[in-house]
């Protein structure tokens, strides 16, 4: 999707969004503390933390609903708000819940939604109302009144208001709140297919689940400030990594494990044996190569960029030393322990 004639998405930038020092302070309240967010074109990005981390607040700032304390805004490569009339025609937005006439249908609601934007040609709203229906799903409740809707597909039509004109950014909101898991779904694969056409989307979200699923880069929001943020899969590789043993030489593995400049730990024990765990540093290249198991032979290869051990040679020196080996693994932190680390407050991943 591209902007009109002499718009932004006639002319290339280079970030979609871009924040430098963003701060909101409602008294002596600091809701937005400093943020620099760098959003590319065509991404998908998730924008997730706790509830009252300052999700809102922020795009609100972004999309001049609020005015920043301090720090720059930009937009499709222009300041916001100084732009707005330029930049806001290229961005649907879905933010805080949808409004709309209870006793007015779905159509006759988009209706007068386009009617009041100026950029909006009225000689092609009656197919863009229709078509923008039908992509949320909502094709078959066009004509029913609004008061009717159930929450997810009020929901979904404050989606296809904010696809009734071609869009460069897509700025939702919670998008999935309040909806059933089929209409997670389809949400889900329009968030998709909008980001097939080019349209950059910029999703905020307190489910984990649904991040994991839908975006390719994801920015982490604490109290206010923003403590992560850049490509999901590095997101993953920056956690940490480490080996689960099952032996019922515990005490003899822990000294191997030493000696191989790990710091193991006794964990719970269980029937065939004892459990050790140790964390591996300069983990980035275990992280990549996945979770390894030793029953299958699946075992993660090569070696740590410190220089560290494979997990073949760890499981030689434990054969060496005598160590009986009844399981061994590569595991890394999941996304959510990673996230939670950054926080110290835990996600929904699941809806």
């Amino acid at each position: 999707m591209t902007g009109a004639a002499g718009g932004p998405g006639s002319r290339a930038y280079g970030l979609t969004i871009e924040t430098q020092g963003l701060t909101k302070r409602f008294g002596q309240q600091l809701a937005v503390n400093d943020i620099d967010l760098a959003v590319p074109p065509g991404a998908v990005f998730g924008f997730l933390g706790p509830n009252g981390s300052g999700k809102t607040t922020t795009i609100r700032m972004l999309l001049g609903l609020a005015a920043a304390s301090a720090g720059t805004v930009h937009l499709l490569g222009m300041d916001m708000p100084g732009k707005f009339q330029d930049v806001l025609p290229h961005v649907g937005a879905l933010v805080e819940g949808p409004a709309f006439y209870p006793f007015l249908s779905g159509t006759a609601n988009l209706h007068r939604l386009d009617a009041a934007t100026r950029h909006a040609a009225p000689a092609t709203r009656k197919a863009r109302v229709n078509e923008a229906l039908e992509r949320v799903g909502l094709g078959h409740a066009a004509g029913k009144r609004v008061h009717a809707y159930s929450l997810g597909m009020k929901q979904r039509l404050g989606i296809a208001n904010a696809l009734l004109s071609p869009r460069e950014l897509l700025v939702l909101d919670e998008p999935t709140n309040g909806l059933d898991p089929q209409g997670t779904r389809e949400v889900r694969n329009l968030v998709r297919s909008l980001a097939a056409d080019g349209t950059t989307v910029f999703v905020s979200s307190h489910l984990l689940a649904e991040v994991e699923q839908i975006c390719t880069h994801a920015a982490v929001m604490s109290a206010g400030r923003l403590v992560a943020q850049g490509p999901l899969p590095e997101l993953r590789r920056s956690g940490t990594t480490g080996i689960r043993l099952v032996t019922p030489d515990a005490g003899a593995a822990m000294k191997v494990l030493a000696r191989l400049g790990l710091s193991p730990e006794p964990a719970a024990a269980q029937p065939d044996g004892g459990v050790v765990t140790a964390a591996l540093t300069g983990s980035g290249q275990w992280a990549e190569a996945g979770t390894g198991n030793l029953a299958t032979g699946n075992l993660a290869t090569g070696n740590l960029a410190t220089g560290g051990p494979a997990p073949e040679e760890i499981v030689a020196h434990l054969v060496e030393a005598g160590v009986r080996v009844r399981g061994f693994a590569v595991e890394r932190e999941s996304l959510e322990d990673r996230f939670v680390a950054l926080t110290g407050e835990g996600f929904d991943v699941a809806q």
